[in-house]
């Protein structure tokens, strides 16, 4: 099974299943809920690995998520479409789009053990475009 992420925005960062480890789809609701809250939301958590650039490969563009955390509120670019696949024996098994997405959280872990580094993305769907949302898949890559 294999990952990819888009972010597009100001500038696009494209990655692909050699760097997506994982990725874990949330849907929020209050926990003191006793029917179906109109207080949604969803998060989304991605890890992968830093890759170094070698025998002419593109430069690795995890560095532009971490710039893009960096983003105060007041832009209006923190909220970016982000397009997530799931793929699976060249099925698109989900495709997830969300349309105003913006970074909650965002770490990179060093160590030298782990080859360059991995890093752990959070991202959430601005809350009144959560109706924007598209999840499909089921079809070939």
């Amino acid at each position: 099974m294999g990952f990819t992420l888009k972010v597009e925005g100001p500038s696009t960062v494209d990655l692909g299943t050699t760097s997506i480890i994982g990725v874990k789809f949330r849907t929020d609701i209050p926990l003191d809920s006793n029917a179906r809250s109109t207080d949604l939301g969803s998060t989304v958590e991605i890890t992968g690995k830093i890759l170094t650039a070698v025998d002419g490969d593109p430069f690795d563009s995890t560095r532009q998520l971490g710039l893009w955390s960096l983003v105060p509120a007041e832009k209006s670019d923190c909220y970016r479409k982000v397009t997530i696949e799931v793929i699976a024996a060249s099925q698109v098994i989900r495709k997830y789009t969300y349309p105003n997405a913006f970074v909650v959280d965002y770490k990179e872990d060093y160590g030298d053990t782990e080859g360059v580094g991995t890093f752990r993305l959070i991202i959430k769907q601005k809350k009144d475009k959560m109706a924007q949302i598209a999840v499909e898949g089921g079809y070939s890559v």
